[in-house]
């Protein structure tokens, strides 16, 4: 089993109050230095975080996909009411063929009721948003992959003799995130990856055993799903300290968790010593996890980078 990792970006834009250039240059300090121990760059999909600066995810994406050609990047995740699926379908072929393949098509429901009437986006019931994503994930599927034109008639979405050219090479994997009994009943028949964010080991195996009845439900092996997931690592060099990097931490995604315990605790993310973070992830990598995408809290402060590199990545390997 080869076991990956990807690094969660903070929610994507400049810190308020700073000068714009700041999370790029964040970024041009620590990124080459992760090059050969993280696979992936993940950036969540949001328009606003109460008046925390946010950068679109597509445009950054793509931006950064041609400034560190070294990674692989993906959306965590993309919610699928924000743009008209068969011009998401067009976007991800271009980016896949532009950057040479390097493209992971993170995908769900969506979820952030503010955003959603802040930008003028209908916000039907979640029945009706997951009806939607399947209608957009047969779009994505057909327009990658059936030659000519190509006609779908959904239930919300529709494409008439629409081409998609030049199809992606490869066909970008379709990660689908969420816990939702039927989020997972999707992913049973559409995805090729999963992903549960901010779950400890108990939820997680809870939700890997409804993924497993869903499997079998539409008769497919679960082995052939990719099992993977988001969080935040919080370490530090006591218990103690970690818990505190996660306290504080916890403050700029606490609206993540509208019934939370206000901190990012083993219940909902990695907390605390490099031995206790190596722990959790083998017992995560245990159930079939092979990727983790992980935000590191405080990556920039002196010796965090250090220490999950050369303590904790090769550890869990």
């Amino acid at each position: 089993m080869t076991l990956d990792f990807g690094l969660g970006l903070p929610i994507a834009g400049p810190p308020k109050g700073g000068p714009v250039s700041r999370w790029l240059d964040d970024l041009e300090a620590v990124l080459p230095r992760l090059v050969g121990h993280f696979k992936s760059l993940w950036i969540t999909d949001h328009f606003q975080w109460l008046d925390d600066p946010t950068y679109e995810a597509w445009t950054a994406l793509s931006f950064l996909a041609a400034r560190f050609p070294q990674f692989d990047v993906g959306p965590m995740v993309l919610g699928q009411s924000y743009r008209n699926p068969a011009l998401l379908a067009k976007m991800a072929a271009t980016l896949q063929c532009l950057s040479g393949g390097r493209f992971i098509m993170g995908i769900g429901a969506g979820w952030k009721e503010d955003e959603y009437h802040a930008y003028n986006f209908p916000f039907p019931p979640v029945g009706v948003r997951m009806e939607q994503l399947i209608d957009t994930l047969e779009i994505l599927k057909r327009l990658w992959r059936e030659p000519g034109k190509v006609t779908f008639h959904g239930k919300h979405y529709h494409v008439v003799d629409a081409y998609c050219e030049p199809k992606p090479d490869p066909v970008p994997p379709i990660m689908i995130g969420g816990g939702g009994e039927r989020t997972m009943r999707i992913a049973a028949r559409y995805a090729d990856w999963w992903n549960l964010s901010d779950a400890g080991l108990a939820k997680y195996t809870d939700r890997l055993n409804v993924l497993k009845a869903q499997c079998e439900r539409v008769g497919r092996d679960l082995s052939t799903l990719r099992l993977t997931w988001f969080g935040r690592l919080s370490v530090g060099k006591t218990e103690a300290e970690a818990v505190e990097r996660g306290r504080l931490g916890f403050s700029s995604h606490e609206e993540a968790f509208p019934h939370g315990k206000g901190i990012y605790t083993r219940e909902n993310a990695l907390v605390g010593t490099v031995p206790q973070i190596v722990e959790q992830m083998q017992q995560l990598k245990a159930l079939g996890i092979d990727y983790f995408m992980i935000e590191v809290l405080d990556l920039n402060k002196p010796g965090i980078l250090e220490t999950v590199v050369e303590e904790i990545l090769p550890k869990v390997r």
